[in-house]
């Protein structure tokens, strides 16, 4: 899809260079500090403003879970949804003025729960006369200024991210997304908002845009071609002096990138994933960066810029709307213009307001039709299952993707060039919640035990790579010694690995023997009951996440892509649950591998 540059140059235009009003004349809140060379004894002038922040919120409007069909609760009574953050946003306003705020997101606002789901594929935002996405209207309801892109807003394609953006009262930011032909920017990268003060003198203050590199890869079926995503570092190096040079008296980053300087993808992408904290690091005259995609939560944290030890405070609030960050600045007036004189922040709960009626009802009827829909019954099945020992045995609710993954592989190669060649598939516990009850299916049982809106690939391995990507998954357990307590709560994440970072592989059977160091846990490894030939050659069914070097596993992004399609696995689940009309898990599960020490198994 081409992309549109009228519409984007107007709107650009627009955001980029024009100056938005952000509310009437206020009075400042409080500010503490000495100003410098203000002479004849006057007091100095000061204003204070309050920057709200919040990111990832993953299509959450509502305090609830569209898998377990009510309310949204985890051990620690977190509280999710934009209906909640409307409440804090509105008692922030109320102390401070609305006139001395601004609100702000961080990125990944139209993916990952089924009513996001529902309006990009079920009931399309994009149809002719269709409906307006839930997250744009409770945005646009509670006021938003500005938002950065994240990368889950191209996982439904540009058409959708397009009509998502005309649907906005407020800008999407991105001034790393650049047109792949022209190199200009494909949307806005910045806006700017003026906080009027009692003193005649407005404070401009600049919100730059950036999202994450890793949208090539993750996404590269959606953006090949149309779009290209720089570094965050050079980006911002590019558009804050100008942003400066243009008046900017307070320059603030929007960022979906996390701090901690590493990346899930390797070296595929010259550029750093989690690249927040190098942004404040690298590229002065920044005051503040929202952080988002890493999905921590980061009150206050400052770095020192190497050029001019200035600090700039970053702060990331918990995902879909379990926190929202508020940056405090102090500002003086000196030598004719608006210096920061102090910044901080710090998050707010939102398991500690009620949700906001105004949003609840304005989208009561999307809310309804969506439980509607995930309720439907698509099958049976004859035992209860669930992944709450998948991370550490082989269980048969894995085992279901796993046997839909591979005949829906080998149905698409059949009678093809690759149609002798034996069928492999990965799969991950992606939530230690899901279940398929005994009895009735229905969408959200299946939806569940896949949250992510990944599709299917096929990709040829040979039997020495299949060993080398098996070890590397394995890294996710904890070296335990023979004869040590297993405690399976501190089994696994090793390194910090995340559930959906390791994969069990069937269509062949193995061990992994947690006793032994990384690199050498991978134990008879057997396919039809013969240890591996390392020149065989097997064909992979994998998730694009996987395939496109999410996780950063070895070989699978680089070697040869046989099939692929646009299909959602979870929609592909779903399917084949219709189609059998009964899941019969005595027919498929089977124990692929286990876990061991010096041969013995763990469990």
């Amino acid at each position: 899809m081409p992309l549109n540059r009228r519409t984007f140059l107007g709107t650009s235009a627009a955001v980029g260079a024009g100056a938005a009003m952000a509310g009437g004349s206020a009075v400042p809140a409080a500010a503490h500090g000495h100003g410098h060379g203000h002479g004849h004894g006057r007091p100095p002038k000061r204003y204070s403003f309050t920057v709200m922040g919040t990111t990832d919120l993953h299509g959450n409007v509502f305090n609830w879970d569209y898998f377990t069909d009510k309310e949204f609760d985890d051990k620690d009574h977190n509280d999710v949804g934009l209906a909640k953050i409307s409440t804090l946003v509105e008692q922030v306003r109320r102390e401070k003025g609305r006139g001395n705020t601004l609100l702000i997101d961080a990125g990944d606002t139209i993916q990952g729960t089924q009513l996001s789901y529902y309006y990009a594929k079920v009931d399309p935002i994009t149809a002719r006369r269709g409906p307006v996405h839930p997250m744009a209207q409770a945005m646009n309801a509670i006021g938003y200024d500005a938002a950065a892109l994240g990368n889950h807003e191209f996982n439904y394609g540009i058409p959708v991210l397009r009509k998502f953006e005309e649907q906005c009262d407020f800008p999407l930011l991105g001034a790393n997304a650049l047109d792949a032909k022209s190199l200009r920017p494909a949307f806005a990268p910045y806006v700017i908002k003026r906080m009027r003060t009692p003193f005649g003198r407005d404070v401009r203050v600049a919100v730059l845009g950036l999202t994450n590199p890793g949208v090539a890869i993750w996404d590269k079926a959606n953006v090949s071609g149309k779009m290209v995503f720089p570094g965050l570092e050079e980006q911002a190096a590019k558009f804050v002096p100008r942003l400066r040079s243009m008046g900017a008296d307070v320059v603030i980053v929007s960022a979906h990138s996390g701090t901690s300087g590493t990346s899930s993808y390797g070296d595929q992408v010259p550029h750093v994933e989690n690249a927040a904290a190098l942004v404040a690091e690298q590229v002065p005259g920044i005051d503040a960066i929202l952080v988002g995609h890493a999905h921590l939560e980061i009150p206050e944290y400052f770095v020192e810029n190497e050029r001019t030890g200035q600090k700039v405070v970053l702060s990331e609030p918990l995902k879909w709307g379990q926190r929202l960050t508020l940056f405090d600045f102090d500002l003086v007036w000196e030598r004719g213009r608006w210096v920061v004189e102090r910044a901080g922040s710090r998050v707010l709960n939102s398991n500690a307001v009620a949700e906001d009626l105004k949003i609840t009802r304005l989208l009561a009827d999307e809310h309804r039709k969506v439980v509607a829909y995930v309720n439907q019954v698509i099958g049976t099945s004859s035992a209860a299952m669930s992944t709450a020992e998948a991370a550490w045995k082989d269980e048969p609710i894995i085992d279901l993707i796993n046997v839909v993954q591979t005949e829906t592989v080998k149905a698409a190669l059949a009678g093809g060039a690759y149609a002798s060649l034996p069928v492999l598939s990965q799969a991950s516990c992606f939530s230690r919640t899901a279940r398929i009850p005994e009895g009735d299916v229905t969408i959200r049982d299946a939806a569940g035990l896949y949250p992510f809106e990944n599709t299917l690939e096929a990709r040829v391995l040979t039997g020495a790579q299949v060993r080398e990507y098996l070890e590397f998954s394995a890294r996710y357990y904890v070296r335990t010694a023979a004869g040590a307590p297993v405690d399976t709560s501190k089994l696994t994440n090793a390194e910090g690995i995340p559930d959906y970072n390791y994969d069990a592989v069937s269509g062949l059977t193995y061990e992994i023997d947690i006793a032994k160091p990384n690199g050498s846990r991978i134990v008879n490894l057997s396919f039809e009951g013969k240890p591996i030939d390392p020149a065989a050659e097997f064909v992979l069914a994998v998730n694009n996440y996987r395939a496109s070097g999410g996780g950063n596993f070895p070989h699978v992004a680089g070697v040869k892509q046989v099939w692929a399609n646009s299909e959602e696995i979870r929609n592909t689940i779903i399917s084949w649950v219709r189609a059998k009309g009964s899941v019969d898990a005595a027919q498929f599960a089977s124990v692929d591998w286990r876990l061991t020490r010096d041969g013995s198994p763990v469990f």
